[in-house]
């Protein structure tokens, strides 16, 4: 599939809004029913319930989470997301505020197939002084 700028936009909106959704399945409901997603590297969490546990322990970290999208680009059936989040971490209770994006593969029924995420995890652990 090919992106397009429109199709791209409501893509990259539809994600930003399901993550201040706060609700893990709405996350998931982007991801196709075989997708996977990787955070910095890490063991791959695999299928929609894997991408909602994957949410889940964000929400759960910052419970008052507020992501912005800072950007989208595509080309072909690849796509970068930009974002930025901020809220509280749970436990130290000290503000964060971490920028990151995605990267994504989307299936021809416009749903990532493969992500890619990645932020700073040691200016994660400083900002919440873990």
């Amino acid at each position: 599939m090919t992106i397009t700028v429109d199709h791209l936009h409501a893509l990259a909106e539809g994600y930003t809004d399901a993550w201040n959704s706060r609700r893990p399945e709405a996350v998931a409901s982007f991801f196709s029913f075989e997708g996977l997603i990787t955070i910095n590297g890490g063991e791959p969490w695999r299928g929609r319930e894997g991408v909602a546990a994957m949410a889940a322990g964000f929400f759960a970290d910052v419970p008052d989470m507020t992501l912005v999208c800072d950007g989208a680009r595509a080309s072909g059936a690849h796509a970068v997301y930009l974002w930025t989040f901020t809220g509280t971490h749970a436990v130290s209770k000290r503000q964060l505020t971490i920028s990151g994006w995605e990267e994504w593969d989307v299936s021809d029924a416009a749903l990532i197939e493969r992500s890619s995420g990645n932020f700073d995890a040691e200016e994660y652990s400083r900002q919440a002084c873990l």
